[in-house]
């Protein structure tokens, strides 16, 4: 009940910061509870809170995922400025034990469709070679899957890679994988936060249509310097952190390389020796306390793939990012944060034969201006709102030919666009049983100069447009424009403390496309912006789901249907001629698209023996007309059925293992229908335009590891990781290709590729001090 002095007395406003005691870092979503008032709210993503109560003594209590909670009581008088540090648990078993005491909060929550990964549990499930890696434990996650071994980023609900939104610190990461899919950019070493939303997306995040993977950097240890690092088969790498000012500012940086060259050289021939191939990547941090008012934060990011054969060829690309912010509290109520980023992806290629040479560089740069704000009406209900703008130029491509001596040089002309977005968004509870969550984003795009917009005659046909016209543009005038309204919406009805049900929907718009068309995304493929002739793309995304928790919320279990609808999707004629074309539009034929399924979940938080299964059952299609004789077919991401089991077991508290198991539909894939014979050649043939009408067989694998924890001394502590990748020598098709019979050429045979095609044991040595 609440005290009826709390019914008569003015409003107050407290609000701080809640932090990890032993470092300083900020605790994002910590909960902090009102028992009296039966009130509460959650931190933002820089730690800070706010609440408006009435005069009176009040028990607080705070609590977070793996960490002590704290209870007390105190007296409000006035407008009061609280920062609160929680303490964290030792051991891994104690952590499952508190963990599974908050998880209620994924009952009463307006989120769904989303999953928050805990950096350590990330760390204990099965890697490939040993190297930790949070885009590989999404794809673990219900309607995330990815086309397949070497394939660059995730699908999400049957959405193409391009459509997911990779967040670094708030900087877009065009390329989020290393050594062609094998490994993210994201050294888990200087990771503090992971978020991917998949539906009810709040206002606050646009630009693309399937997904938000939101990941946040450590801010470094404010308290007392300390490092972190690990060697492995083919990397190692090291993360160092501490107090610029202790408990005003800290910084953190972090390093990693693969050495694959260097044990390959003494393999290779005498010619071959000054090869390369290798991976890298560098993540800083660093953040200031002005005042107690007044923080600002300053994180770069920089990495690269290599791969070169001397005098043969040479492979390289990579992410730059950098970010600037300032938070700022106005008031007890009222919360800003100002950011400025800049991020780059840029690939070159050359090669080389005798006198000849051949290269090509391609890239894509934005810079943007994100103002944030919110506003603490009371502690049910919060104002989110706020501001983008965004500066991109494209440069699809730029060759140089040597032929004998003979040069030449060829450009693609860069493009540029300017996109700007304003949005607001409420969080309310109106009752004890029902939260919301609501808003709008209008997002406002223009295609402008200096450039040349190329015209074609409209035509549905799958065949290669006709050009009509061209015309010059002057700088920053405008060839086309597009603005959308974005409505967001999420409703929690909580039927009891242990379940609830929730439905969203979103309508989301994009302006970005890559341009691919293989089997799955990779390196070359090419960004362009939406233009006279690529219109943006629209999603209108509806979600329902059902959640439980059993005994004492230690058990977590969801089920979730969806229905996704798309429109201006991209698809190409046959044999598109795509790279360094600059009339690589008359090649797109745009259509419409649909995805929808069901995603089933249910995690154990505590005891020995923790993890998860899910298991979707969804189907991804698309309607362009000229293709598949104008009948549906289904995307090139589209898997009917997902299985994910994961199991996480505390043998001793030194000695731990794990595994995970994963079963994928195989993805479609276009295979000839008939062939005929004409002079004596055998030429394949598909009929009716027929797009993805098989499928490859289905992929499955089983990963296993191992984790001994070393003694552990006053400032060192280290661990071993065993593990086996591919436990079973699975061949998993990556692709079917076709090929003459050598033994009968009048008979043709199909060809599995596969990327892997046995088990890779792998052995890693963690230390930190």
């Amino acid at each position: 009940m609440i005290p009826f002095y709390a019914l008569s007395q003015n409003k107050i406003s407290i609000s701080g910061y809640i932090k990890d005691s032993t470092n300083g870092e900020a605790l994002i979503a910590a909960n902090i509870y009102v028992e009296e008032l039966h009130q509460g709210t959650v931190t933002n993503a820089y730690g800070f809170y706010s609440l408006t109560i009435p005069e009176g003594n009040y028990t607080f209590k705070i609590s977070y995922l793996g960490f002590s909670d704290k209870t007390f009581i105190r007296e409000i008088k006035k407008n009061t400025t609280l920062n609160i540090e929680l303490s964290p648990i030792s051991t891994i078993l104690e952590s499952t034990e508190v963990q599974a005491k908050k998880k209620s909060e994924n009952i009463q929550s307006t989120e769904m469709s989303s999953v928050k990964l805990n950096i350590k549990t990330i760390q204990r499930i099965p890697a490939f070679l040993g190297e930790v890696d949070l885009v590989r434990v999404v794809q673990l996650m219900p309607g995330v899957t990815t086309v397949g071994e070497g394939a660059t980023g995730f699908n999400v609900r049957g959405s193409a890679v391009d459509q997911n939104l990779v967040l670094l610190d708030e900087a877009p990461v065009f390329n989020s994988s290393h050594l062609f899919g094998f490994f993210s950019v994201f050294n888990p070493d200087a990771v503090m936060d992971v978020k991917l939303i998949k539906g009810g997306i709040p206002a606050v995040y646009g630009g693309r249509l399937a997904s938000i993977l939101d990941v946040r950097m450590k801010e470094g240890n404010n308290k007392e310097y300390q490092g972190t690092g690990g060697i492995g088969v083919i990397f190692s790498r090291l993360a160092f952190e501490g107090p610029i000012v202790k408990n005003r500012g800290s910084f953190i940086f972090a390093l990693r390389r693969s050495y694959i060259d260097y044990l390959a050289k003494p393999f290779m021939r005498k010619e071959l020796k000054g090869s390369r191939f290798y991976y890298y990547d560098f993540t800083a941090k660093a953040n200031y306390y002005l005042n107690k008012n007044n923080r600002i934060f300053v994180s770069a990011y920089l990495g690269r793939d290599v791969f070169s054969a001397v005098d043969i060829f040479g492979f390289d690309w990579g992410n730059q990012t950098l970010t600037a912010r300032w938070n700022k509290v106005f008031s007890n109520r009222l919360f800003s944060n100002l950011t400025a980023y800049f991020s780059k992806y840029d690939y070159k290629i050359d090669m080389k034969m005798g006198e000849s040479s051949f290269d090509w560089k391609s890239n894509i740069i934005n810079y943007s201006l994100k103002p944030e704000f919110t506003y603490y009406f009371k502690p049910d209900f919060v104002l989110n709102f706020g501001g983008q703008s965004t500066f991109y130029t494209f440069i699809p491509g730029t060759s140089h030919t040597n032929l004998d001596g003979v040069v030449s040089t060829r450009s693609l002309d860069n493009k540029y666009a300017w996109e700007n977005a304003l949005y607001a968004d409420f969080e309310q509870r109106v009752s004890k049983r029902l939260n919301l969550r609501y808003g709008l984003r209008y997002s406002h795009f223009d295609y402008i100069g200096k450039g040349t917009a190329y015209y074609y005659r409209d035509t549905t046909a799958n065949i290669l447009k006709p050009l009509e016209n061209t015309q010059k543009f002057a700088w920053f005038k405008s060839i086309a424009s597009y603005g959308n309204f974005e409505p967001r919406f999420a409703a929690t009805y909580t039927i009891d403390s242990s379940s609830s049900l929730k439905l969203s929907f979103n309508r989301m718009a994009q302006y970005l496309q890559l341009i691919s068309n293989t089997t799955a995304s990779i390196p070359l493929d090419v960004w362009t912006p939406a233009t006279n002739n690529i219109p943006g793309q629209i999603a209108l995304q509806y979600a329902l789901g059902y959640f439980r928790n059993f005994q004492e919320d230690k058990w977590e279990t969801s089920v979730e249907v969806y229905y996704k609808s798309l429109l201006n999707q991209v698809d190409y004629i046959d044999n598109a001629a795509l790279l360094l074309n600059e009339f690589m539009e008359a090649n797109l034929l745009t259509g419409i698209g649909r995805a929808y399924g069901a995603e089933f979940f249910i995690r154990k938080h505590s005891g020995k023996f923790t993890g998860w299964l899910s298991y979707t059952l969804a189907r991804s299609e698309r309607l362009v007309e000229g293709i598949n004789n104008g009948k549906w077919y289904p995307s090139r991401f589209d898997r009917a059925h997902n299985l994910n089991l994961v199991l996480m077991y505390e043998i001793t508290k030194k000695i731990s293992a794990s595994g995970n198991f994963v079963f994928y539909t195989g993805t479609p894939a276009t295979f000839p229908t008939n062939k005929y014979n004409f002079q004596g050649y055998i030429i394949p043939n598909i009929a009716d335009n027929a797009r993805n009408n098989y499928r490859i067989p289905p992929y499955h694998r089983l990963d296993l590891s191992v984790t001994i924890r070393g003694k552990k001394r006053k400032k060192w502590e280290s661990n071993w990781v065993f593990s086996v990748y591919n436990v079973y020598a699975r061949r998993n098709p990556f692709s079917i290709y076709f090929q003459p019979n050598p033994e009968d050429y009048m008979q043709t045979q199909a060809i599995r590729f596969s990327v892997l095609g046995r088990a890779v044991p792998a052995i890693t040595y963690n230390f930190s001090f």
